[in-house]
């Protein structure tokens, strides 16, 4: 098996309305999303081309999300909520019989992040 991976970045706005903090303010992230696929290689010597995954992210992920406010899309916008919101709508979406969406890795900062995977 190989794991085949592209970063995507976009910008957006939320508050944790069920956080007691300075998250529960209005504020925003330039988010860092890592998209890893599992597979094996086809004819080509590829597991999926870059640009598939691109296409389908964009599509499916980046055209609701980037500069918007997450609230109006996902009630408790947490990493991990969000992260979840991406992993389905994704997962169909980058499935095959040779190949599947392995992980997601959301970052809210440089530093923080969210790591999804599920078993099957």
């Amino acid at each position: 098996m190989i794991l085949v991976s592209k970063e995507f970045t976009f910008d957006a706005a939320h508050n944790l309305v069920k956080y007691h903090g300075k998250c529960e303010k209005l504020h925003g992230h330039t988010y860092k999303l890592i998209v890893t696929i599992a597979g094996e290689k086809d004819e080509e010597g590829m597991v999926i081309d870059f640009l598939e995954i691109k296409k389908v992210v964009k599509e499916n992920v980046l055209n609701i999300l980037d500069h918007s406010y997450i609230n109006e899309i996902i009630e408790q916008p947490s990493t991990e909520n969000i992260a979840e919101w991406i992993w389905n709508r994704l997962f169909d979406k980058l499935k095959t019989e040779r190949y599947f969406l392995y992980e997601i890795k959301l970052y809210e900062t440089p530093t923080s992040y969210v790591t999804l995977r599920k078993e099957f």
